[in-house]
Protein backbone atom coordinates (compact mmCIF):
# COMPACT_ATOMS: atom_id res chain seq x y z
CA UNK A 1 0.00 0.00 0.00
CA UNK A 2 1.39 3.41 -1.01
CA UNK A 3 2.27 5.78 1.81
CA UNK A 4 0.06 8.86 1.87
CA UNK A 5 1.82 12.12 1.05
CA UNK A 6 1.04 14.78 3.65
CA UNK A 7 -0.28 18.22 2.76
CA UNK A 8 2.59 20.62 3.38
CA UNK A 9 2.05 24.04 4.97
CA UNK A 10 4.80 26.39 3.79
CA UNK A 11 5.91 30.00 4.12
CA UNK A 12 8.12 32.16 1.87
CA UNK A 13 11.35 30.54 3.07
CA UNK A 14 10.29 26.90 3.14
CA UNK A 15 8.79 27.24 -0.35
CA UNK A 16 12.27 27.72 -1.77
CA UNK A 17 13.40 24.48 -0.15
CA UNK A 18 10.75 22.27 -1.78
CA UNK A 19 10.94 23.49 -5.36
CA UNK A 20 13.41 21.39 -7.32
CA UNK A 21 13.35 19.93 -10.80
CA UNK A 22 9.86 19.08 -11.93
CA UNK A 23 6.62 20.56 -13.14
CA UNK A 24 4.46 22.48 -10.68
CA UNK A 25 0.99 23.97 -10.83
CA UNK A 26 0.45 27.10 -8.75
CA UNK A 27 -2.98 28.55 -8.04
CA UNK A 28 -3.96 31.54 -5.93
CA UNK A 29 -6.51 30.50 -3.30
CA UNK A 30 -8.68 32.40 -0.84
CA UNK A 31 -8.57 32.12 2.94
CA UNK A 32 -11.92 30.31 2.75
CA UNK A 33 -10.41 27.73 0.39
CA UNK A 34 -7.41 27.27 2.71
CA UNK A 35 -9.75 26.64 5.63
CA UNK A 36 -11.80 24.09 3.64
CA UNK A 37 -8.70 22.21 2.46
CA UNK A 38 -7.14 22.07 5.94
CA UNK A 39 -10.41 20.99 7.55
CA UNK A 40 -10.83 18.16 4.99
CA UNK A 41 -7.50 16.67 6.12
CA UNK A 42 -6.82 14.73 9.28
CA UNK A 43 -4.25 16.70 11.29
CA UNK A 44 -1.90 13.70 11.01
CA UNK A 45 -1.99 14.20 7.20
CA UNK A 46 -0.63 17.75 7.45
CA UNK A 47 3.00 18.73 7.92
CA UNK A 48 3.95 22.27 8.95
CA UNK A 49 7.29 23.32 7.44
CA UNK A 50 7.63 26.70 9.15
CA UNK A 51 7.93 28.15 12.64
CA UNK A 52 6.30 31.57 12.26
CA UNK A 53 3.99 32.92 14.95
CA UNK A 54 2.31 35.31 12.48
CA UNK A 55 1.23 32.42 10.25
CA UNK A 56 0.16 30.32 13.24
CA UNK A 57 -2.01 33.23 14.37
CA UNK A 58 -3.46 33.53 10.86
CA UNK A 59 -4.35 29.82 10.80
CA UNK A 60 -6.03 29.63 14.16
CA UNK A 61 -7.47 33.07 14.78
CA UNK A 62 -8.12 34.70 11.42
CA UNK A 63 -9.05 31.56 9.46
CA UNK A 64 -10.89 30.12 12.46
CA UNK A 65 -9.23 26.73 12.11
CA UNK A 66 -9.31 24.56 15.24
CA UNK A 67 -5.98 24.71 17.05
CA UNK A 68 -3.99 21.64 16.06
CA UNK A 69 -0.50 20.50 16.71
CA UNK A 70 0.44 19.90 13.11
CA UNK A 71 3.55 17.77 12.88
CA UNK A 72 6.61 19.91 12.16
CA UNK A 73 9.26 18.81 9.69
CA UNK A 74 11.84 20.91 7.89
CA UNK A 75 10.98 21.52 4.25
CA UNK A 76 12.62 18.93 2.03
CA UNK A 77 11.09 18.07 -1.32
CA UNK A 78 7.63 18.27 -2.77
CA UNK A 79 7.11 14.78 -4.17
CA UNK A 80 5.25 14.10 -7.43
CA UNK A 81 1.51 14.16 -6.74
CA UNK A 82 1.96 16.00 -3.45
CA UNK A 83 0.17 19.25 -2.56
CA UNK A 84 1.18 22.26 -0.48
CA UNK A 85 -0.41 25.45 0.77
CA UNK A 86 1.94 28.43 0.85
CA UNK A 87 1.30 31.41 3.13
CA UNK A 88 3.06 34.26 1.32
CA UNK A 89 3.92 37.24 3.51
CA UNK A 90 4.10 40.60 1.77
CA UNK A 91 5.47 43.53 3.80
CA UNK A 92 5.34 47.20 2.85
CA UNK A 93 6.59 50.22 4.77
CA UNK A 94 3.93 52.11 6.65
CA UNK A 95 3.07 55.48 5.11
CA UNK A 96 2.14 56.75 8.56
CA UNK A 97 3.80 56.00 11.86
CA UNK A 98 1.04 56.21 14.47
CA UNK A 99 2.01 55.40 18.03
CA UNK A 100 -0.08 53.44 20.48
CA UNK A 101 0.27 52.63 24.15
CA UNK A 102 0.67 48.88 24.78
CA UNK A 103 -1.08 47.03 27.60
CA UNK A 104 2.28 47.17 29.42
CA UNK A 105 2.42 50.98 29.19
CA UNK A 106 5.12 51.10 26.49
CA UNK A 107 4.82 53.27 23.41
CA UNK A 108 4.88 51.28 20.13
CA UNK A 109 5.16 52.78 16.65
CA UNK A 110 3.84 51.22 13.47
CA UNK A 111 6.67 50.77 10.97
CA UNK A 112 5.27 48.35 8.40
CA UNK A 113 2.14 46.79 6.96
CA UNK A 114 1.89 43.01 6.72
CA UNK A 115 -0.23 41.32 4.08
CA UNK A 116 -0.79 37.61 3.50
CA UNK A 117 -1.92 35.74 0.41
CA UNK A 118 -2.12 32.02 -0.21
CA UNK A 119 -1.16 29.68 -3.02
CA UNK A 120 -1.94 26.03 -3.65
CA UNK A 121 0.94 24.13 -5.27
CA UNK A 122 0.91 20.65 -6.75
CA UNK A 123 3.93 18.87 -8.17
CA UNK A 124 2.86 16.97 -11.26
CA UNK A 125 3.70 13.28 -11.47
CA UNK A 126 5.97 12.76 -14.52
CA UNK A 127 4.22 9.43 -15.21
CA UNK A 128 0.90 11.27 -15.58
CA UNK A 129 2.44 13.77 -18.00
CA UNK A 130 3.65 10.96 -20.26
CA UNK A 131 0.14 9.48 -20.65
CA UNK A 132 -1.77 10.47 -23.82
Amino acid sequence: MERSKPLLLLDNNSLLEVLHQGNYRVQEISFEEVKAIVEMQNSREITRCFADAVIEDLLYRHLDIAVSNFRYAPADLLEPGQDAIVFRLYVTPSETQPSVRTSYGNEATKIQNLYVYCQFITRDDPDDLAKP
